[in-house]
């Protein structure tokens, strides 16, 4: 890469002139004292089926090995330990820290109503007790599951205003068996999973729970991993299962908030996609515009409505280039394919509910609402930064998330140094680190919450900061927190 991946955090620090914000550390639970506390919260009955709750995905080949150990020990007591990680913060070059969920990655899935709605309380109170010393350059996210707006709304509010959490992770999907499977041979129901999208084509009306998000002046955070699905469900290589996994959920969860209208009707609700990187959405945000150009209502009409195929030229040009089963007798008798029925659907106008009517429409409805989060070691992190692969002239949103915790984090202290790199390649410009690691991480919850940082090491930063931020147009000035 270059001379500055390999400089302590500490060194980078210290040539910049604005705070880093990690997006994306985490914390590793320590599951006897997860189980203490469901008891806590749902007694000791809840308990006893919590603590034999089935393994999720079947046969699938789940994460092993996967903290640091041996000379890396001290690593893995930064993501158990919130006042370790608060002491070793200045080495890593890191000024505020987000901790993210690890047990409750799966936690946001379980099936049984009663164990994810214990279980998800139980790591947020967790999570308010452990991080309570630590809050002035710590925050933990809460989990929200979100089978129903119902219970969405209701462990928001609970984490919200209750617990005093600000960050939030939510569920992106439903994940039960298919209903005729789990009445007849429930014993296969984790072979024929049925995934639902809380955003396009939901079982339920969530327009409740998002508005309660902006009301509370929370950036729902999401961090889906797709292991488990169909096509990454190896029964003998975790690799190949993990290769993607969380840019293919965060892929799914912004295509449905997009083309399922959530930002067209909340335009001041962030996103936070983390995990995943930032290519994936320049692929998707190009491919937006290519179907848009193609499948718009006006094109569709135009050029690809079956009412004004010209039957008798292609039954001329059968007659003269057909052979003889291909003749213009059976071509006028039979002229449109089954995917070409001149009937219109029944939602014909697909990109009617995210609001889109013209490409330049995608700076306030994509590019203004998601942030992705990378990581320190992602080269592909750069196009997202690269106006000429916009389609809009606009670069993405990426912020740097050091996924301290996890395996792939061998040294922590050299995070920051090793997204710095990319400056020292040439790969991204110095403006764009500012942005990866102080403006765009910070803007996703400033833009939110004017007071996100409030009582905290970087307060004095946030404020100039949020004085130059645009707000878009409904910004809420004031939370409707207790």
């Amino acid at each position: 890469m270059s001379g500055h991946a390999d400089l302590p955090g500490s060194e980078v620090r210290a040539k910049l002139d604005h705070p880093v914000i990690d997006a994306d550390g985490h914390t590793i639970e320590c599951e006897w004292l997860l189980d203490e506390y469901v008891r806590e919260v749902a007694g000791p009955e809840i308990q006893a089926r919590w603590m034999k709750r089935p393994a999720p995905y079947g046969p699938t080949k789940m994460i092993w090995w996967g903290y640091p150990s041996a000379a890396h020990t001290a690593d893995r007591a930064m993501s158990l330990f919130p006042k370790y990680f608060a002491a070793r913060m200045e080495a890593c070059g890191i000024d505020f820290a987000h901790m993210l969920t690890t047990a409750g990655l799966a936690t946001l899935y379980v099936r049984d109503d009663e164990l994810r709605a214990a279980g998800c309380r139980a790591l947020n109170t967790m999570y308010a007790d452990m991080f309570r010393d630590v809050k002035d350059r710590i925050r933990p996210a809460a989990v929200i599951p979100t089978y129903t707006p119902e219970e969405a709304i209701r462990e928001l509010e609970y984490a919200v205003l209750e617990l005093g959490h600000k960050a939030v992770m939510v569920g992106t999907e439903i994940r039960k068996p298919y209903p005729e499977v789990f009445r007849d041979a429930p014993q296969f129901g984790q072979f024929a999973e049925r995934w639902q999208s809380i955003a396009i084509d939901p079982p339920h009306d969530y327009d409740p729970f998002w508005k309660r998000c902006v009301e509370l002046g929370v950036a729902p955070l999401c961090h889906t991993s797709h292991i488990g699905a169909q096509h990454r469900r190896s029964a003998s290589n975790y690799v190949f299962n993990h290769l993607g996994m969380f840019a293919g959920g965060a892929e799914h969860f912004c295509r449905a908030l997009f083309l399922g209208g959530v930002t067209n009707r909340f335009p001041t609700l962030n996103f936070g996609l983390l995990e995943g990187g930032v290519a994936w959405a320049v692929t998707l945000l190009n491919d937006i515009v290519e179907h848009f150009e193609k499948r718009n209502v006006t094109d569709l009409l135009e050029n690809l409505d079956p009412g004004k195929l010209d039957i008798e030229l292609l039954a001329g040009l059968a007659a003269e280039y057909g052979d003889e089963r291909i003749t213009a007798e059976r071509i006028r008798e039979r002229p449109h394919s089954r995917s070409s029925d001149p009937k219109r659907p029944e939602l014909f106008d697909e990109f009617a509910a995210c609001g889109m009517t013209e490409v330049h429409d995608l700076r306030k409805l994509f590019c203004e609402n998601f942030y992705f989060g990378c990581e320190a070691d992602d080269r592909m992190m750069s196009v997202g930064f690269n106006r000429k692969l916009s389609p809009v002239g606009q670069p993405l949103k990426a912020v740097f998330g050091s996924d301290i915790g996890h395996w792939d984090v061998m040294d922590a202290t050299s995070i920051l140094s090793e997204a710095y790199g990319l400056v020292g390649a040439g790969l991204i410009t110095q403006d764009d680190f500012k942005a990866l690691t102080w403006t765009n991480p910070a803007s996703l919850h400033l833009r939110m919450n004017p007071d996100y940082f409030k009582g905290t090491v970087i307060e004095s930063e946030a404020e100039k900061l949020k004085a130059s931020l645009p707000k878009p147009a409904g910004f809420a000035s004031s939370i409707n927190r207790k």
